[in-house]
């Protein structure tokens, strides 16, 4: 499966911080956006709400001037981030409600979960098709079930 340049340098700048335990959800430098930006948290100022998809006013500046960030653009970093932090267990995302987060954020399995559904995201951002998906490897296809009364 060919990929593009930038889901390979983030991918990879993920799978490091994960395995060299600096992944952190609650740190704009340590988090998916983070670690994909060099562990930057300038990219917190492209909106005003951590876990928010809606840019801040130099977050649409940012992005209609075309502005990319190691491939990203800021929507799409933000983006990313939301699947991070829901990936996590994070909640409460609607405008005007406090983020909820989960108790152990250093939790192998939770930031797992988060960084799959990272990966997830940007091979749909890429067009291209989710790495994550392990159907294919049992050949696997789903199928609806019919519920009867």
């Amino acid at each position: 499966m060919s990929t593009t340049k930038r889901f390979d340098l983030a991918v990879k700048k993920l799978y490091q911080a994960f395995h060299n335990n600096t992944l952190n959800p609650d740190d704009c430098k340590h988090c998916a956006v983070g670690n994909i930006l060099n562990n930057n948290d300038s990219w917190k100022h492209l909106t005003d709400k951590h876990g928010s998809t809606e840019l801040s006013y130099l977050g649409r500046l940012h992005f209609n001037l075309g502005r990319r960030f190691n491939g990203y653009n800021p929507q799409e970093l933000l983006i990313i981030e939301k699947s991070f932090l829901e990936g996590c267990g994070y909640y409460g995302f609607k405008k005007g409600s406090k983020l909820y987060r989960p108790e152990n954020i250093k939790n192998k399995d939770i930031l797992f979960n988060g960084l799959s559904a990272v990966v997830s995201i940007l091979c749909e951002l890429d067009g291209s098709k989710n790495i994550m998906d392990c159907s294919a490897l049992f050949d696997f296809k789903s199928q609806e079930l019919e519920l009867q009364y």
